[in-house]
């Protein structure tokens, strides 16, 4: 019998505002498949969840043993279990979630990529997820660009978005009044590490970067003085990594707090 249900949420999005268009994006395989390994191997059951329902893309800049530590049996084993495993195919939707009640939940985990940034920044239906397990005190992880997510437990969310895409950093902050999350410590990618996505992925610059992004709505934001070190970092129920290479240290998290939680 599992030990409680996980809530993994994916994003939708397969494209990103960039300066002068759009460009490509998607979730970051890594970032979802080995947080999701952990945490059935510690004998929680997994319950994928998007907006639309339907599976998330994942970022061909993902798809590579590199963010597997160069292991390419990790890496195959990987992407079969995304291909195939029924955990990573049998998707809800946030709303059916909600409506069929988030008490059954243990935990959230929201994987990153820079999708998050562009649908569940501003989905309303995070936002009902965010709350109650903000209410809760029940373990929420989001990792990389996931912590953008964030954000939209806040009542204005869209505007707030529109308002950072806009550079009206004064509005943004007055959309974010009451944020839940003001003055916690979290992490999110940063963005030196965000001028190597411009620069090699995207060739194309983002219209704002996370950290300045969290620091609007109120975040006290951490990030570590080299590009790409693994950074977790734990603030009351919320659980944020900072970037790839954090799947495995906020995993690790992530089974913790649900197994202290479970153990309360």
């Amino acid at each position: 019998m599992a030990k409680g249900k996980v809530l993994v949420i994916g994003s939708n999005a397969t494209r990103i505002e960039v300066q002068g268009g759009w460009g490509a994006t998607g979730q970051y395989l890594n970032e979802t498949v080995v947080p999701v390994w952990a945490l059935l191997e510690a004998g929680y059951e997994i319950v994928l969840a998007t907006p639309d329902g339907t599976k998330p893309h994942i970022d061909p800049a993902s798809d590579s043993a590199d963010h597997f530590g160069g292991d390419t049996a990790a890496y195959e084993r990987a992407k079969a279990f995304y291909a195939e495993h029924p955990a990573m195919n049998e998707v809800r939707t946030l709303r059916s979630v909600i409506a069929e009640g988030l008490d059954a939940y243990a935990g959230v985990f929201v994987p990153g990529g820079q999708a998050p940034v562009v649908d569940l920044m501003q989905d309303p239906d995070m936002g009902t997820i965010l709350r109650h397990f903000h209410a809760a005190e029940k373990p929420t992880a989001l990792l990389c660009h996931g912590p953008m997510a964030v954000v939209s437990a806040m009542p204005h969310a869209r505007e707030f978005r529109a308002a950072l895409i806009a550079g009206d950093v004064e509005t943004a902050q007055d959309l974010a009044q009451g944020w839940q999350y003001a003055g916690y410590r979290m992490t999110v990618f940063s963005a030196t590490e965000e001028k190597v996505v411009e620069d090699y992925i995207l060739k194309a610059k983002m219209h704002f970067t996370m950290p300045d992004a969290l620091r609007a709505a109120g975040g006290a934001v951490i990030t570590t003085p080299v590009d790409f070190a693994p950074n977790v970092i734990v603030d009351r129920e919320l659980i944020t990594g900072q970037n790839p290479r954090s799947d495995h240290p906020i995993a690790a998290a992530l089974v913790a707090a649900l197994d202290r939680a479970r153990a309360a």
